[in-house]
């Protein structure tokens, strides 16, 4: 029986997955799944502001006299919290030591400290409430959402998770808007305030609808053997159920973290940069904010779409698609910095950003097809903790250099290591041989 009491039947797959037939969400929750996605989709667009709307607040904090290196070192630790939470929270998670809410809620606590920081510009107080505080909590904001979604929808499990990350791009552009405000009229304290407090309401108001399903829920209204056969639906399976262990000793897990380095340094270096190179080209804060908003915008609608076009292109081929799509991108922001043309950044913007972040649900459904579903959290989560490294070099290293190496160089050198990175996805291989499955079908057994 199930906690709300309903008949719930155990199916043991093909490969050895198990699935625990309904009972069904509404009663469970009393609501339908599509509930679970407005509190997901809400909580993903408030902490992507910290990350996709800094680049705005650059130009302020430099007013204020901080120096590139000390602006650009804050989102890069935020990035190494942020993406180093993950494992911890999935490996929490999946033992049952944290709930969803307990996580949420303590994001929603820890979320507003980067802005607060900012706001109150406190030195050494704000490099832990920014990068230590906000990035942990984004981290498990983050970790929980997109666990959560995929648990409430694991027949389509990656188009729900794409439509939860994509959130964590696209909510920033209204802040985007306001930073750039903020930073023009030098009233910049006021709006991170402003943005604390909505950035914690939102995040505590989806901590209080958040719950996960029973451990192996399945949908009663889907058989899940026959959707294990249908290749339509469920295209590759792994050939066996692979701890995070296990995962980290084939060849597949390994290259797929170095690909993920790459891809994320070259795109969190794109939002970072974009708007203190239009300032200093004297392209003005409204060409950044409108080009920032065109490549976040972009880029969360491509992750929805790169998961469609997975389906029946191939999750390999697509992901080297918009890596290399990514690093096209590169040499176009080259060229409109080289030139000062507010026409070609703007385009250079949605080209890199169609690439700069389908990566990250294209390898998260990539590592559940490569290594199974029994610890799919983990090992996604040491995929998705390659973006720390990716911040440090995209953000921090990037800030160092960008005065002695200038700006179209560096593009031009993201763009070469991301069509590296895009040229490294042929040698990924699925690993494990698959067993031969039987074609009959079989009725669900009851417990």
């Amino acid at each position: 029986m199930s906690p709300s009491g309903a008949p719930q039947q155990a199916v043991v797959g093909y490969l050895g997955r198990t699935y625990r037939v309904g009972p069904a969400a509404e009663q469970l929750t009393g609501r339908s799944r599509a509930w679970v996605l407005g509190p997901a989709l809400a909580a993903m667009a408030a902490i992507g502001v910290p990350q996709y709307a800094f680049g705005l607040l650059v130009p302020g904090l430099l007013d204020r006299g901080w120096t590139m290196t000390q602006a650009f070192g804050l989102l890069a630790l935020w990035t190494v919290f942020q993406a180093g939470a993950g494992f911890p929270a999935a490996y929490l998670r999946e033992r049952g030591r944290i709930g969803p809410r307990a996580a949420m809620l303590t994001g929603a606590v820890l979320v507003p400290l980067g802005p607060l920081a900012l706001a109150f510009d406190s030195g050494l107080a704000g490099l832990l409430g920014y990068s230590v505080l906000s990035g942990t909590g984004a981290g498990l904001v983050y970790a929980t959402c997109s666990s959560t979604v995929a648990k409430w929808f694991p027949e389509r499990a990656a188009a729900a998770t794409s439509l939860a990350t994509g959130a964590f791009a696209c909510g920033c552009v209204p802040f985007v808007i306001a930073f750039a405000v903020g930073s023009g009229t030098g009233a910049l304290s006021p709006v991170l305030i402003a943005t604390a407090v909505v950035l914690g309401a939102v995040i505590a108001a989806s901590a209080l609808l958040f719950r996960d399903p029973p451990p192996d829920w399945w949908p009663p209204h889907l058989d899940p053997r026959e959707w294990a056969l249908d290749r339509r639906s469920n295209p590759r399976r792994a050939a066996r159920e692979y701890s995070s262990r296990q995962a980290l000793r084939t060849g597949a897990l390994p290259l797929m973290y170095v690909i993920v380095f790459l891809a994320s340094a070259v795109s969190l270096l794109d939002v970072a940069f974009l708007a203190v190179v239009a300032a200093e080209r004297g392209l003005g804060l409204t060409a950044a904010a409108i080009g920032t908003c065109l490549m976040v915008g972009v880029n969360g609608v491509g992750r929805s779409l790169a998961i469609r076009i997975s389906a029946g292109a191939g999750r390999v081929r697509t992901i080297r698609a918009v890596v290399a799509l990514l690093g096209t991108g590169q040499l176009v922001l080259a060229g409109a910095v080289a030139s000062g043309s507010v026409a070609l950044l703007l385009l250079a913007s949605i080209v890199a950003g169609a690439g700069g972040g389908a990566f990250y649900p294209l390898f998260a459904s990539l590592a559940r097809s490569y290594f199974g579903e029994r610890s799919h959290l983990e090992t996604n989560a040491v995929i998705y903790s390659a973006k720390a490294l990716g911040g440090v070099a995209g953000v921090g290293a990037a800030a160092v250099v960008a005065a002695s190496w200038g700006y179209p160089a560096i593009f031009l050198i993201a763009g070469a290591l991301a069509l590296g990175a895009a040229a490294l996805c042929r040698r990924l291989r699925q690993p494990g041989l698959l067993s031969t499955i039987p074609a009959t079908r079989s009725p669900l057994p009851g417990v």
